[in-house]
């Protein structure tokens, strides 16, 4: 159980001059925390020996800064600010008023954009008010304007109704998630299915490539509303250009999710044709990921949506949470500080490598390889697994990652055939090529000597698997060697805040 004097104890351990102020405030954290909550205060220190233990492969996740982490956890977390900056519907916001300002400012410079809007909680909350905006622009605006009236609330029930029906049901294209889309881009199960009507474009079967002759020709049937662009699990880079031309030729508002790359973006990876901030009417991000940030989304426009982005309350949204903002702006800093570009370029050298690697040891890598931080690999062709199987023994192992479906995956979405690699964590832990190259025959090793085992009905199970206790520890001793010469937050000591 975590106790509640770790800062104590750290003081008293420490010269006043090496004291840092990082660790000191984790410290104070958990004191604080333990005092009312000691399993809560447990399961934060558990989760940091966890991810010190197990070498961080999400493509989706990463390593924030204390300094962000600490922006985060603060007073602000009480304060309502419904509205924006300037604009609110409650009074003593000022404070809130100058963290958003500041956010949405760095935001502006870091990409380039016209407009920032920093209130979504998420990157799906950004979707949604992205869609809901782009439709309040392009379809309710006009309605109203025919109708003499700029407040919908001012219209009749009929007149409404009939707007209503007209904003319903409008089409969207985007990127099919078993290509590698993300389930806000119109997948069933998810709102925007429902919201729009919703049509996909995929990747070629044969490359796993995406074709702008199939998108073009499929835009040019469908004629959607809204073109969106952008990906979850996929390792190249799209001509953003190309896909804007596309959209002014059918008459289309061009949007991109760029959450799993904005940090490419951001860091100058992506650039020219293939940055979308250049060539999109509205791009989505979240601030985590490749941005190395809180979780949170961000919605970034050219200026003819951005009156209808800052509505996303009393759209979506509800009250802001000022304390994510504040987060947001302290990550923003950190990536416009010269060295970020380093670490973005960094972040795809270590995936390329790391697909490279695989590949010489025999590991199908889909479309050859990567343009970005992911590397998709087909562990049913390569190993005879499925993805779940794959998870898990790999989990077993020490590393951290997860199945993925792949283009027309005969094993469905659960189990996949498929695992979705990210180098973005590692790299921040300052991992280059030879320790992905490393990592590349750790992830071998383990997946060509684990085999499925039977199911219950004496059958082949698709999540049980086989793998020797041998091969476990001697891959845990080479994950538990590379982390040790890479720590995570190595001014924290854990045996300050549990001495047993």
């Amino acid at each position: 159980m975590t106790q509640s004097d770790a800062l104590r104890r750290y003081l008293s351990s420490t010269e006043p001059a090496g004291v840092d102020a990082g660790a000191a405030a984790f410290y104070a954290s958990l004191d604080v925390v333990s005092r009312v909550s000691p399993a809560v205060a447990a399961s934060i220190a558990q989760e940091l020996r966890d991810q010190r233990s197990h070498l961080k492969l999400i493509a989706s996740e990463n390593f924030s800064s204390l300094a962000v982490q600490l922006a985060q956890g603060n007073l602000f977390t009480d304060k309502y600010a419904e509205g924006y900056a300037g604009h609110r519907f409650y009074a003593g916001c000022d404070n809130v008023d100058a963290i958003e300002s500041e956010a949405s400012e760095l935001g502006r410079e870091l990409f380039g954009a016209d407009h920032v809007y920093v209130q979504p909680h998420s990157g799906a909350d950004a979707n949604l008010v992205a869609f809901l905006a782009i439709l309040a622009t392009t379809v309710e605006s006009p309605a109203l304007e025919r109708l003499g009236e700029k407040n919908p609330a001012k219209i009749g029930h009929a007149d409404w109704e009939v707007l209503r029906r007209e904003f319903l049901g409008q089409r969207l294209l985007g990127m099919d998630y078993y290509s590698g889309g993300h389930l806000t881009h119109g997948y069933r199960h998810n709102v925007s299915a429902r919201l729009f009507e919703a049509h996909s474009y995929t990747v070629d079967p044969e490359t796993k490539l995406l074709d702008f002759d199939q998108i073009r020709a499929r835009a040019l049937e469908v004629r959607p509303r809204i073109l969106l662009a952008g990906y979850s699990a996929y390792p190249r880079k799209i001509n953003f250009a190309r896909m804007r031309e596309l959209a002014d030729e059918i008459g289309a508002t061009f949007m991109v999710d760029m959450a799993h790359f904005a940090g490419l973006v951001a860091g100058k990876v992506f650039t020219g044709d293939h940055d979308p901030v250049k060539h999109a009417h509205v791009v989505t991000t979240t601030t985590h990921k490749t941005l190395r940030g809180p979780r949170g989304g961000m919605i970034l426009s050219t200026p003819e949506y951005a009156s209808a982005i800052d509505k996303g309350c009393p759209m979506v949204l509800g009250g802001p949470l000022p304390h994510a903002m504040a987060a947001k702006a302290v990550a923003l800093r950190e990536a416009l500080d010269p060295g970020f570009r380093d670490y973005a370029h960094a972040v795809v050298d270590n995936a390329q490598a790391l697909a490279d690697a695989l590949q010489w040891r025999g590991a199908r890598v889909l479309t050859g390889g990567t343009d970005n931080h992911i590397v998709l690999v087909d562990v049913a062709e390569s190993y005879g697994l499925t993805g779940r199987q794959a998870e898990s023994a790999l989990r077993s192992c020490g590393l951290t990652l997860n199945r993925n479906s792949l283009p027309f995956d005969a094993n469905g979405p659960w189990y996949t055939s498929g695992l979705r690699l990210g180098t973005p964590a590692v790299t921040t832990l300052g991992m280059g090529t030879d320790e992905v190259t490393e990592i590349a025959d750790v992830i071998t090793s383990v997946l060509s000597q684990t085999k499925p085992a039977a199911d219950d009905k004496g059958g082949t199970s698709k999540a049980k698997f086989n793998l020797s206790e041998s091969v476990v520890d001697g891959a845990r001793k080479r994950v538990a060697d590379l982390l040790a010469k890479h720590p995570l937050y190595p001014e924290i000591d854990l045996d300050i805040v549990d001495p047993a």
